[in-house]
């Protein structure tokens, strides 16, 4: 069997509208690995950074551990690290980043993928999108409500449905992935699949080396409007024969970080940045307030003075359950029926035989009159105990065969007058 490696190249640029990159990518020869942040002014750069600078641990010798689990722990430390970014500095919430990761272990890939940078694969010269887009048109060409080529002119083409946030109501796809002699991996934000249609793709990332290819793509995107940051990294799997290639800027075998995560981001908006101490024009004001058109992907979240209303409104939920459970389980309660003993007596009870604090689970239905010590002494130990009926109806047909049981005591005859008290009366009577 044929030993492959992993040869890569990562290449990033600003784009031609944008003011910063909030792209990272990473390549090596075990994980190559593409995150777009996103949030405008709440930090898709540190967001995008944080992510990759979580992931690009998984470069490394992974003996004891799955590489498809290792992958997933690691996105899930990400996603982490996010939520532990907002809650330090909650001027940051909105803040999130896409994920496509792949992580190669000599045989096959483990694969990440969340939001909509995309994974790309050339095989015998055809291009096949192996990642499905989280986005809202995705959605619709899923129900055949959009075609594909609809879809990629779609006003709202970019809006997410899932994106790694902090949050744990976002998760990401994972699976393993085949590869084969020959084959290019293609990973890419969407500053390159929006600016440049699949059929290009196809062509320049047939180009003679990887890196041309890489050049090619991040140029033409920039060709066609360039109005997102564009980052691209490229895995090759080739023959292992020990021997670099010196053409390829990954000849040295060092990973290439690129992007935010390089440079480390910009000072967050909502902390002291130790600026200059300039005040800012009137324009720069209005041009800080204007929306970020990254910032609209999150239209769906709600912003953050609804996280304590959401919660709130899920405990009510919860809360409203159990009550509702509770109230159901006593009513049922008093459907129910026993016979037991009060002051001596046999009585008919509603409800269970429960002692339970602050809750009172039975009543007195009907005391009647067969006296406890009038039966047979098995069966008043049993009615002491409890006997449950069925029904009303059940617990008056045990009383009723419980009085055929009770032995009626006999009533006490008058004593008989005594000799001498007759003879004291016949007596008188003569006298």
């Amino acid at each position: 069997m044929t030993s492959l490696t992993l040869r890569y190249v990562a290449l990033t640029d600003v784009g031609l509208r944008r003011s910063m990159n909030q792209d990272s990518g990473y390549a090596s020869g075990r994980l190559i690995a593409v995150a777009d942040g996103m949030g405008g002014a709440a930090a898709g750069d540190l967001a995008s950074a944080e992510a990759m600078n979580v992931i690009r641990q998984l470069d490394r010798e992974l003996p004891d551990i799955d590489p498809l689990e290792a992958l997933e722990k690691a996105v899930a430390h990400a996603n982490h690290r996010l939520g532990e970014l907002v809650q330090d500095d909650p001027s940051v919430e909105g803040m999130g980043t896409t994920l496509e990761a792949m992580l190669w272990d000599g045989e096959r890939f483990a694969t990440a993928h969340i939001g909509d940078s995309r994974a790309y694969l050339l095989r015998d010269g055809e291009l096949t999108q192996i990642s499905t887009d989280h986005t809202f048109v995705q959605s619709l060409v899923e129900e055949g409500k959009l075609t594909p080529e609809e879809a990629r002119v779609h006003p709202h083409r970019s809006l997410l449905l899932r994106v790694m946030l902090g949050r744990d109501d976002n998760e990401a796809d994972f699976d393993w992935f085949e590869g084969q002699l020959g084959d290019r991996f293609l990973l890419c934000s969407d500053g390159l699949s929006d600016m440049v249609d699949d059929a290009t793709i196809e062509r320049l990332l047939s180009s003679e080396t990887i890196d041309a290819a890489a050049s090619e793509l991040v140029r033409t995107a920039l060709e066609n409007g360039g109005y997102d940051n564009v980052t691209v990294v490229i895995g090759e799997l080739v023959e292992d024969d020990g021997e670099p290639d010196e053409n390829l800027s990954s000849s040295d075998g060092q990973p290439q970080l690129v992007g935010a995560a390089s440079g480390g981001p910009r000072p967050r908006t909502g902390q002291a940045s130790g600026g200059t101490g300039k005040s800012r024009t009137r324009g720069e004001a209005k041009r800080e307030r204007e929306p970020d058109p990254e910032e609209l992907r999150y239209a769906p979240v709600p912003p953050s003075k609804w996280r304590w209303v959401r919660r709130l409104v899920a405990l009510a939920v919860v809360v409203g359950a159990i009550a509702a459970g509770l109230f159901y389980a006593y009513q049922w309660t008093q459907d129910q029926y026993y016979v037991a003993a009060s002051d001596g007596k046999v009585t008919i009870y509603r409800g269970v035989q429960a002692d339970i604090p602050l809750v009172t689970l039975q009543r007195v239905d009907e005391v009647t009159d067969i006296e406890l010590d009038t039966l047979p002494a098995f069966r008043a130990e049993q009615v002491e105990g409890g006997l449950e009926a069925d029904s009303r109806a059940n617990a008056e047909q045990i009383v009723e065969n419980l009085r055929d049981l009770a032995v009626v005591p006999k009533p006490t005859p008058s004593p008989s007058p005594t000799p001498s008290a007759s003879a004291s009366a016949d007596d008188e009577q003569g006298a």
